[in-house]
């Protein structure tokens, strides 16, 4: 019997979550139902966890609060997406909880628990059934109900997850197209599977690895969790390496896309001298090759994960990371420039490609965060160029609808700026809204204007489909083009062509007068500029423009207003 969890106990099963998460990586990101690629579940609870284990690893504690203080904070700074962010919402209302606590038996802990879902359900705007958050709310209901009567952590922990468990199945029930999928809420297994790490944790069945893990990546120590075989390995090479850059704005797009297409598990961080890339690949040389277009080479780090099986499965102690720790501290540990506001307006723009960041920047924004579909920035990615932004006021423009929340976050984190999010959700929104920012206006008028230009734009996207799903009446095949017009999946196709056409049949309804199309990296010119030729045929009248985008991940991504 367990009454009571101390500094070290919390710290441990903190780590142990980590590591299950960057297990379960996969297996959670496959729970995602809508089929187009993007930053998934499992992949952005994995990253901001891991956030929380690099700091817990830099010392020790002595009191569950300051644990779970150092948790909160670098949950909160390293939150990406929605599921991120709501992670660190849980774990930001636990902390509060645990104030002044040096140890927690099960009656304050089931009470943090319930503090924790009432801190993510508060800021979220129209909570939804069949989520993470019911599971966490009928966990922690269920904690706070043995608490009454039981002072077992461990039975608490178990009784939680029993009924958290049940939460999960009936998921598939609450929302539609979960149902439809016949698949439980991708958010609502990482919830727990973190708490089953922590209930693993605290009987013994598992220990965290004594060296960091990469989310996304299998973590295993002496047995402590299972791993896969050699054979389920499809990329040998783990790989990280910094590089120093040659200038400090240059832009990483056409790496990240090169190193998705050679390998996976790609994380790629960055400040303005450096930037750290981490993939599986097979060909490790030639991604260090590809990245010294970018800067020097000075530290590199390739190991054979077949091998490092092998060992584990033979009992043997895993290489030393000792390395890689030095690569993420330099990283880590550089200072954010934070520029003297020297005016009163500032706008951050989050977006990926060459074309696009460029025309942020003829538009006005003064700094961008390099982000968007499949490469959700965090909180601190977002607080880094708010920093950097010479201006007393900053709008930030997330210009994703995954990447609103973790904007958010940086709100309050801000004690010398005032920072505005206005809620894009697509680049071109974003557009619309610089288009319609008015330095000379005050902040209050600023916000409406740039708010109550959204609707007046629409957008229409065309990338490929990530996975096999039965969607919105769809059935979708992995790779085959996928068309959609603010958000609403409208086709699937094996050709372009039959795609981009039944892209303009709904266009037909908007009664378009000025169309944009930003092609992609993808794409060719001459492609483009075809593509525009037929909207121009269909609807004469309307003006019709062609720019480079350079994005990844959309072929197409088309303004209709």
């Amino acid at each position: 019997m367990r009454e009571y969890i101390d500094a070290a106990a919390f710290k441990e099963m903190l780590l142990c979550a980590d590591a299950a998460l960057a297990e379960n990586t996969q297996q959670i990101n496959e729970l995602n139902v809508f089929p187009v690629p993007d930053g998934d579940t499992g992949t952005n609870m994995g990253l901001t966890m891991n956030e929380a284990a690099t700091q817990l690893r830099k010392k020790d504690f002595y009191a569950v609060d300051a644990v779970a203080d150092c948790v909160a904070g670098a949950l909160l700074r390293g939150a990406r997406g929605n599921s991120g962010v709501i992670l660190s919402l849980l774990f930001r209302g636990i902390s509060r909880r645990l104030k002044g606590m040096e140890t927690v038996g099960a009656k304050e802990f089931a009470a943090a628990m319930e503090d924790g879902v009432d801190a993510a359900y508060n800021a979220v705007m129209k909570p939804a059934e069949g989520t993470i958050l019911t599971v966490a709310r009928m966990a922690s209901a269920a904690a706070v109900e043995y608490a009454k009567k039981g002072a077992d952590i461990e039975e608490l922990l178990e009784t939680a997850l029993r009924i958290g468990n049940e939460a999960l199945e009936n998921t598939v029930n609450q929302n539609p197209v979960l149902r439809k999928a016949g698949v439980v809420d991708a958010g609502g297994k990482g919830y727990i599977v973190i708490f089953t790490a922590f209930l693993k944790s605290l009987r013994g069945e598992v220990t965290a690895p004594k060296d960091g893990v990469h989310a996304g990546v299998i973590a295993n120590q002496d047995g402590a969790f299972d791993v896969f075989g050699t054979d389920e390995i499809t990329y040998a090479f783990d790989t990280v390496y910094i590089v120093r850059k040659h200038e400090p704005n240059v832009d990483l797009t056409p790496l990240r896309a090169y190193l998705s297409s050679i390998g996976d598990s790609l994380v790629i961080g960055e400040d303005d001298e450096a930037f750290k890339v981490h993939v599986h690949t097979n060909i490790p040389g030639e991604a260090l090759t590809k990245s010294q277009k970018y800067g020097t080479l000075e530290l590199a780090k390739i190991e054979n994960m077949r091998t490092q099986y092998e060992d584990i499965m033979a009992g043997k102690k895993a290489q030393s990371t000792d390395d890689l720790e030095q690569i993420e501290r330099e990283l880590e540990e550089g200072e954010n420039v934070r520029a003297v506001p020297t005016k009163r307006y500032g706008i951050v723009a989050v977006c990926a490609g060459d074309g696009i960041a460029d025309l942020f920047r003829e538009l006005g924004a003064d700094t961008i965060v390099t982000g968007g579909q499949t490469m959700n920035p965090s909180t601190a990615d977002i607080m880094r160029e708010i920093d950097r932004t010479p201006a007393e006021v900053v709008f930030v423009l997330p210009n994703n609808k995954n990447i609103i929340m973790a904007a958010e976050q940086s709100v309050p984190l801000c004690e010398d700026k005032t920072v505005v999010v206005i809620p894009t959700k697509t680049i071109p929104q974003g557009i619309t809204a610089m288009l319609n920012f008015d330095p000379e206006g005050e902040v209050s008028d600023i916000v409406e204007a740039m708010k109550g230009s959204l609707d007046s734009v629409h957008t229409a996207q065309v990338t490929y489909a990530a996975r096999d799903s039965d969607f919105d009446g769809y059935t979708i095949h992995a790779g085959e083009y996928l068309g959609l017009l603010d958000g609403k999946l409208i086709g699937s196709y094996s050709e372009m062509p039959a795609m981009l056409e039944k892209m303009q049949e709904a266009f037909k309804e908007l009664d378009p007068e000025i169309v944009t199309v930003y092609y992609g990296a993808d794409v060719c010119e001459d492609d483009a500029q075809k593509t525009a030729d037929a909207i121009e045929k269909a609807f004469p009248d309307a003006e019709v423009t062609v720019v480079n985008g350079g994005q990844p991940v959309y072929y197409y991504m088309i303004s209709v207003e």
